[in-house]
């Protein structure tokens, strides 16, 4: 401990540095625009700024790029709040409570307890890193295609936790995502699947575009309509700050949220997405009254931002220790390292721990840079709901475009777009849930490559997904998810019906 507690003032040494303050405040700022920009996200924001911060020295470098990482995961969170537009993709669960908190009124709250939220899993998950980092890795390499597919299931029984009042409708969302998900090339085969002819679909459709146009275009639609038709609910500005009852009923949604995010950001290719919906399908599953979710509960807000930031940390481990990337950010990032000739694995906390130390205790400095840059930023943000649907919407509209173009540069990402508005706008005005179509894509490829590549191992053999421990563990998990709202609403009904029998 001695040892680590040496280690951590050596890279607050680096850390507070005044240029690399400067390059960290710099970096939250650019980083929480970026997450406002709906399409943009934190892989594309560190993917232009790579060239800008080659020639600096590399542990400044990546004091920049990592608090840009960290601000882009707080900025999503702010439009998905006020106008139900997800900044990227891991902010998409945050838009279920944190809308309707804006439409009642609550925007404020809603904002502060996501700032907040973000601040503590933040904290907590360099905290673990700095301690677990080597531990932790060895750990997630005992995880293999099995495993893998495993988890992609578990996060498929969140679906549950989406569905609303009718879990047909659900299903059938979360069917539309995995079929948008076997668009593109087949990497087993190689064949091309549903592209008809496109070579810009031989990728597959992007998760930025589709996010976009199910959230973003088709709630401009929607607003037109309800306009016209005279239906249009106005979001209200009443209180702004963070009441100390919010912050109460939230912690533990915080804590949770922070755990089951550090965790999956451990996995490689698990990603702060799935985190996110992991974390808001727990903590209804563990509300006494399931009901308050997608109607403003503060924790639907709390839980995703907490996980979506831990699990940003958490994707730095297996990068660091290891060399295997844990997100797509931390691919890019990793990349960025290569390029300065610092090259991630176990040799690096000995041949570059000014990168290491430093990098860990900035992100100490980053989350409080952050929080101190958000809060008072709370009452002007909300601001944003007095602009005139006129020039707001349109404006929505324009950010959208650009921020999909930029992503792809793809003429057909941006009719894609619009197409899924249009399927978007039909689903939220017939009662599908949007949520849900999002999960299947984000799981859909992932779970599809890892099934195969377990049963290539297994010659066929389908029992290897319950003869190995974990798997078997994170599949038993995954049935009780889905019946566990069964059974609860059942056991609930029992004690009522025995108090009328013994009437």
């Amino acid at each position: 401990m001695s040892e680590i507690l040496h280690n951590l003032a050596f890279g607050f040494g680096v850390a507070l540095q005044p240029a690399n303050l400067m390059y960290a405040v710099i970096g939250a700022f650019v980083g929480s625009l970026i997450g406002v920009l709906p399409g943009i996200g934190p892989v594309t924001g560190i993917a232009l700024l790579i060239p800008l911060v080659i020639g600096i020295n590399p542990a400044s470098a990546m004091i920049m790029l990592t608090a840009v990482f960290y601000g882009a995961m707080y900025g999503g969170s702010t439009t998905s709040i006020l106008v139900n537009v997800p900044g990227e993709a891991s902010s998409v669960a945050t838009t279920f409570d944190g809308y309707q908190m804006a439409l009642q009124g609550r925007a404020g709250p809603a904002l502060a307890i996501a700032a907040i939220g973000s601040f503590i899993a933040g904290t907590f998950g360099v905290f673990s890193m700095m301690l677990f980092s080597q531990p932790l890795a060895s750990f997630a390499l005992r995880f293999g295609p099995v495993e893998y597919c495993a988890l992609m299931i578990l996060g498929l029984s969140t679906v549950s936790t989406l569905a609303g009042d009718n879990l047909v409708k659900a299903v059938l969302s979360v069917l539309f995502g995995l079929m948008l998900a076997t668009v593109g090339t087949d990497l087993v085969t190689g064949i091309n699947r549903y592209t008809f002819g496109i070579p810009d679909l031989l990728d597959g459709i992007d998760l930025v575009t589709v996010a976009v146009g199910l959230f973003a275009i088709s709630e401009v639609l929607l607003i037109v309509n309800q306009i016209t038709s005279g239906e249009r609910k106005f979001a209200k500005l009443q209180r702004i700050w963070l009441s100390l009852r919010d912050f109460l009923d939230s912690w533990w949604a915080i804590v949770r949220g922070t755990l089951v995010g550090f965790y999956t950001g451990i996995l490689p290719g698990a990603g702060a997405t799935i985190a996110s919906f992991l974390a808001y399908g727990l903590e209804k599953r563990l509300a006494k009254d399931p009901s308050t979710f997608g109607r403003g509960d503060i924790r639907g807000v709390a839980a995703p931002e907490s996980a979506n930031n831990a699990s940003a940390v958490g994707a730095m481990i297996p990068m660091l220790t290891l060399g295997i990337p844990g997100s797509s950010t931390t691919a890019v990032m990793m990349g960025a390292l290569m390029i300065m000739n610092v090259l991630p694995g176990p040799q690096i906390f000995t041949k570059h721990p000014d990168v290491v130390w430093g990098l860990m205790a900035s992100m100490y400095v980053s989350n409080a840079i952050l929080l101190l840059l958000n809060l008072p930023l709370v009452g002007m943000f909300v601001q944003i709901l007095k602009i005139r649907e006129r020039f707001l919407y349109p404006s929505i509209i324009v950010i959208c475009v650009i921020g999909v173009f930029a992503a792809g540069r793809s003429q057909v990402d941006l009719v894609l777009m619009l197409m899924l508005g249009v399927v978007g706008y039909y689903m939220r005005r017939n009662d599908f849930p949007v949520g849900p179509a999002i999960l299947g894509l984000v799981l859909g490829d992932r779970m599809e490559q890892t099934m195969r590549q377990a049963l290539i191992i297994s010659n066929g053999d389908w029992s290897t997904f319950v003869t190995r421990p974990i798997s078997a563990v994170i599949l038993a998990l995954a049935a009780l998810s889905l019946l566990a709202p069964y059974v609860i609403a059942a056991l609930r009904r029992r004690p009522r019906t025995m108090m009328t029998e013994d009437v």
